[in-house]
């Protein structure tokens, strides 16, 4: 089995989301035959799309592409030929603004690929990157879930939802930790809570 672990957060080691990433993670570290790859978007991430970044549009070999999109091109290739390699993909995602962090959105532009991860079809959207489980740590510092004005703010989890079953993938788990800045008492309770729903994550999972 093919994981692939990717993290978000720009907070280092004080970041409760690659905690929690990693947590699930090692669920699957335990595994036979698992071999998985890291990527720390705050670290090694791509630049956020531009016109050069957009030559994945044309063919690699095209005579179009400029010497800047094709090197672009090769950051593309390999951010989406590794998650479409990968049987499942663990993501630690704070909540900053109300949505993701913008490194893992320039990830996500990288992989939304009209061919590759979708196509459009005569009825419209079809996705092309399903049979993989997706599993994503959340983290934010209030309460969002519980109230339909908590979750019209929030744009994480509703965003990563709609990203990835546009791309095909119906196997979709999120594992939230919120209430995080609300005091002592909300914060342990929360991850009290995140940790139990990943002790209960069922692995191991077909390749």
């Amino acid at each position: 089995m093919k994981v692939l672990h990717v993290d978000s957060s720009i907070n280092g080691a004080g970041s409760v989301s690659r905690k929690l990433s990693k947590a699930i993670a090692d669920q699957f570290a335990g595994q036979a035959d698992t071999r998985i790859d890291y990527l720390d978007l705050a670290v090694d991430g791509p630049g956020h799309l531009s016109q050069d970044a957009l030559g994945f549009r044309l063919p690699p070999s095209s005579q179009e592409l400029t010497d800047a999109q094709r090197r672009e091109n090769a950051v593309s290739e390999a951010m989406v030929s590794q998650f479409l390699a990968a049987d499942a993909v663990v993501i630690g995602a704070p909540l900053y603004n109300f949505s993701v962090p913008s490194q893992l959105k320039a990830w996500i532009d990288r992989l939304a690929q009209n061919g590759r991860t979708f196509t459009y079809t005569a009825n419209g959207p079809k996705g092309l990157a399903g049979g993989k489980k997706v599993i994503v740590a959340l983290s934010r510092g209030g309460i969002y879930s519980t109230t339909e004005a908590g979750q019209a703010m929030e744009h994480q989890e509703s965003y990563l939802k709609t990203v990835f079953g546009f791309f095909g993938i119906t196997d979709v788990q999120f594992i939230r930790a919120e209430g995080l800045d609300m005091g002592p008492e909300s914060r342990e309770k929360a991850l009290k809570e995140a940790h139990n729903a990943i002790a209960a994550i069922q692995t191991p999972i077909a390749a």
